[in-house]
């Protein structure tokens, strides 16, 4: 064979090749793999421009993915004041009281629904304490956020909307906005009138953030929207070396949109550069079980979730089988069981063709029949269960309240799908939760809160999950997720095995080296 570009030696190989399960050794040339061997083979491949990087017996395997994350769209999402840690109203009082003004404005991020203990969300709990300045908070769903009376004014809200999404400015009975925006075309009405960090700002985070998930061993992420290409390029054309991370971006498809908007969507598969590209469309069929958006066969505790977030869900199916005509991969968002199920229904409706070229997102409640018909109808599930972590236990939780306890003690069924031959790709929704990818591998074995009875994956499953499943999420399993000649040369090393540690150290384990394309993107100490 040609000489090696890098070599990496001395490690404990998990290919997730069933033809060569384990090695010592790999050899990589042009970004791909060139050889997996043992140390015997090491000189065959050296040259005098090879790298040869020692693991001093790291555990070597498949790059892990996030099969499901925001990193550029985030860097929005994500700014002001972060409010993850606040638990109480109190809480938020006291946040907001001693929180950094931006351009006269209060921008905060992460705010947990349970803060409110069952309020509604409204902003006469927290108005008094900003003394009249503008305010948006995004909840830590990323499907709503709570605005002040000055930031409404600003956006010239003063009453109710009509939306061609399922989305609402939320108004009490007398018709004066509480506040409260659910779904993005309300949330949107204020984020065009609040601050927004400058250009560069936006790249000087998206470089410290690429190069932060490299550090969790990830290589790369499914990113569910758009991004923004010009942001992309201009992060990639900075230095010699490509991203840290392969993005594959899957711009979104909205209610309303007319068959230009679709041919638009087409058009733009495949457009990239280095290390990204356009693959796929998003779709929304609901949006959360916490904001009451979520489609419910039937209705949450407040009466919500019976309506689907495409106001017309024949029109919904009617876009996807244009894409899928097209050759289009789909990947829609669907956390209730009616959103899930509907989604299924399309799916087959495209017969035997639609097998493997289409996902759903999230997944949070499914009744059992619906588990088979994933593996049945080649849908890979994509979940996130670092997401449980917003979930208690007991059921005090919102997300367990809204549900009831039939609902909810069918919480995030990883195992089950799995159980029931589904493929089920991992990820972490960053920002909604953070991008650590050693914490997805871990929660996906010991999931929290409501998802706490039930049976995690195995490590293995786990380890698929982040690599193997999410490449078949992708399609692009004789691509990525395997450890073998011709496979992308996308690898983790890492201080551990994360198939037989304890779930609680492969949280911690010490990331060696990330390999992105052939580069490395990240030496661990």
């Amino acid at each position: 064979m040609p000489t090696a570009d890098l070599i990496l030696a001395g490690a404990k190989v998990r290919t997730l090749d069933p033809d060569r399960p384990y090695a010592t050794s790999v050899a990589v040339r042009d970004g791909l793999i060139a050889a997996v061997g043992d140390e015997t083979d090491v000189r065959d491949w050296c040259g005098p421009g090879t790298e040869v990087v020692h693991l001093g017996g790291a555990h070597l395997v498949p790059g892990l993915v996030d099969a499901h994350s925001h990193p550029v769209w985030g860097l929005d999402m994500a700014t002001g004041t972060d409010l993850s840690g606040v638990t109480d109203l109190a809480g938020l009082r006291a946040a907001l009281a001693g929180a950094e003004r931006t351009d006269g404005w209060v921008t905060g991020f992460g705010l947990d629904h349970n803060a409110f203990g069952g309020r509604p969300v409204d902003r006469d709990l927290i108005e008094d304490v900003l003394d009249g300045t503008p305010a948006f908070l995004r909840l830590y769903d990323g499907h709503s956020a709570l605005a002040t009376g000055p930031a409404l004014t600003a956006a010239g809200v003063h009453g109710p909307r009509d939306f061609p999404q399922r989305s609402e400015v939320v108004c009490d009975a007398s018709g004066r906005p509480t506040g409260h925006l659910v779904e993005h075309a309300a949330m949107g009405l204020v984020t065009e009138v609040a601050p927004r960090p400058s250009y560069a700002a936006r790249r000087a985070r998206l470089v410290e953030l690429l190069s932060a998930m490299a550090a969790t061993g990830l290589t790369g992420a499914h990113v569910m929207d758009a991004g923004d290409p010009e942001l992309i390029d201009s992060v990639a054309g900075e230095t010699v070396l490509p991203l840290p991370l392969r993005l594959r971006f899957a711009p979104w498809c909205m209610p309303g949109a007319d068959r230009a908007a679709l041919e638009e969507l087409v058009a733009v598969q495949g457009e990239g550069g280095r290390h990204w590209r356009t693959g796929g469309v998003k779709f929304f069929m609901d949006g959360t079980v916490e904001g009451g958006t979520a489609w419910l066969e039937h209705a949450d505790c407040h009466g919500q979730g019976t309506d689907a977030f495409w106001p017309d869900p024949q029109a919904y199916a009617d876009a996807v089988r244009h894409l899928h005509a097209a050759g289009v991969r789909t990947a829609t968002h669907a956390i209730g069981d009616a959103a899930v199920r509907h989604v299924l229904d399309v799916v087959e409706g495209l017969g035997p063709g639609g097998r493997g070229a289409h996902r759903i997102e999230h997944i949070e409640t499914v009744p059992d029949e619906l588990l088979p018909r994933f593996a049945r109808l080649g849908v890979a599930a994509s979940m996130q269960p670092p997401h449980t972590a917003y979930t208690r236990a007991d059921g005090t939780d919102e997300w367990s309240r809204r549900l009831g306890t039939g609902r909810a003690g069918r919480a995030w069924r990883l195992r089950d799908l799995r159980d029931a031959g589904a493929v089920v790709a991992l990820g972490s929704d960053w920002p909604i939760a953070h991008y650590d990818a050693r914490a997805v591998l871990a929660t996906a074995r010991a999931p929290k809160g409501a998802a706490s009875a039930r049976a995690g994956l195995t490590g293995l499953e786990a380890l698929e999950g982040c690599t193997s499943h999410a490449a078949l999420a992708a399609g692009e399993p004789d691509a990525a997720g395997r450890i073998a000649p011709g496979f992308r040369a996308d690898l983790t090393a890492l201080g551990l095995d994360p198939v037989a540690a304890p779930a609680d150290e492969v949280a911690e384990a010490p990331v060696r080296l990330t390999v992105t394309g052939g580069y490395v993107v990240y030496r661990g100490k």
